[in-house]
């Protein structure tokens, strides 16, 4: 076959320099150069994103290099193939011929193909005496024999960049994942830290993944997060390094801290302090001598106002409502939700709800929220807590906050000397009801 001297488009279709460039790049093809069409092929499909092919194009080329009758592609070979317009849009799933014409052009601007058009733009090969091509019109394969080195090493650097992708991604979902673990365990082992401040730094990182992220962005945010990992941690083992090497999941007592909060419980009902056996004594004597009844959820909200404002409507009327606006306040007292749910296992939904209210209503006074009720839980399961003692206090602080004059120093707050829990429980509630009897109806 002769060599095409086609180098310029049909029609109103401009000559570009990109369409030279092509040129150029098919003559200095070598000459010994013979490839695998269909591995050029699967290369340039994996580097389609960076040569500026799009799908459709690629199915175009992929019906192209099926009319080429041989496997190998060859320099000194027929790399000419002159498919109509109805042939190609057969062979790619009958594509429109705008969608074909459209995407045959970006072929060309990728440089993938070469366009050898006829005089009136028609498709086809002129042959000789013997059946020998001596001149063909269509689209030149050339330049895919020319770059298909180039296209080797696209591919493979691709390949590699989605390695990298891969690699970033996982290990930022490993992070998130530990960060969030951790803070998890701190929170529910009373670990001593400014948990909060972990939580927020976290939230702040993770709220800068977009949906779609480039690798570069994503190891960025990974080693935001390596860093934030590394210092929870250290905290974490610093923390474990000092309790008893005994300790493990099984005893996990151990780890819990005393909060040293300054609402008032049951162990506070002695009028002073007294010797340890006597106090214990004193205190399981007041439990037991505590009202059998439950108490009203009127007086539970009058000794826990805070709690209304997380009701639905700022209002609470029944139990149900007091649940969950005590599961509402939950996250924002940093109580774990294992410590929430052996709370309601122990104590029942509606004694732990009220538990929780009286912490709500004393939480800038308590530094350990999720240890304090950890702690209250143990205790109930040996029969040892009731919440009356906790919401009287709160009563009676409540009303002795009204009386003009300051109330008189002694017992702890709450609790006046010499009165036993239970005495102080029916005057807390004697005080609240002649309080609303004498508000103007």
């Amino acid at each position: 076959m002769t060599q095409p001297l086609s180098t310029t488009p049909f029609g109103r279709r401009p000559m570009t320099l990109g369409m030279i460039s092509s040129q150029l790049a098919a003559k200095a093809k070598p000459d010994t150069a013979i490839v695998h069409k269909w591995h050029v092929f699967q290369h340039i499909k994996e580097a389609r994103q960076v040569l500026g092919a799009t799908d459709r194009a690629l199915t175009i080329l992929h019906a192209l290099l099926s009319f080429h009758p041989e496997t190998a592609l060859e320099p000194d070979g027929e790399l000419i193939v002159w498919p109509s317009n109805e042939q190609l849009m057969a062979r790619a799933n009958g594509m429109p011929p705008t969608t074909l014409r459209r995407h045959l052009a970006v072929l060309v601007d990728c440089g993938l193909i070469i366009r050898r058009d006829s005089p009136n733009g028609k498709r086809f090969a002129r042959k000789g005496q013997g059946g020998e091509i001596e001149q063909a019109y269509g689209f030149d394969l050339a330049p895919m024999v020319a770059r298909a080195e180039e296209y080797k090493t696209l591919a493979s650097a691709v390949q590699v960049e989605k390695k990298a992708f891969r690699v970033a991604k996982e290990r930022l979902t490993i992070l998130r994942r530990d960060i969030v673990k951790m803070i998890e365990a701190g929170l529910e082992e009373g670990v001593p830290g400014n948990w909060k401040r972990f939580q927020q730094a976290y939230q702040e990182i993770a709220g800068r993944i977009p949906r779609t992220a480039s690798r570069q962005l994503l190891e960025s945010l990974g080693g935001e997060m390596e860093t934030l990992r590394r210092e929870i941690r250290e905290l974490l083992e610093t923390f474990t390094k000092t309790q008893n090497p005994d300790a493990n999941e099984s005893h996990s007592g151990c780890h819990i801290q005393n909060s040293n909060p300054n609402l008032p419980s049951e162990s506070e009902s002695s009028p002073a302090k007294m010797g340890e056996t006597g106090g214990n004594a004193a205190a399981n004597h007041n439990l037991r001598s505590l009202p059998k009844r439950e108490l009203p959820l009127g007086i539970v909200l009058d000794a826990c106002p805070n709690m209304r404002w997380l009701g639905k409507g700022s209002e609470i009327r029944h139990w149900k409502d007091l649940l969950a606006a005590a599961e509402l306040a939950r996250p924002m007292l940093g109580i774990s939700p294992s410590a929430w749910r052996e709370a309601r296992e122990v104590l029942g939904d509606q004694q732990a709800a009220i538990t929780l209210a009286a912490i709500y209503q004393k939480a800038d006074q308590i530094n350990s929220a999720g240890g304090y009720l950890r702690s209250l839980t143990d205790r109930a399961k040996d029969g040892k807590f009731s919440v009356w003692p906790m919401i009287m206090a709160l009563l009676r602080a409540k009303l002795d906050g009204s009386k003009p004059t300051p109330p008189s120093a002694g017992g702890p707050a709450g609790f006046e000397p010499g009165k036993s829990t239970q005495a102080g429980a029916y005057q807390a509630s004697a005080e609240l009801r002649a309080s609303l009897a004498r508000r103007p109806k």
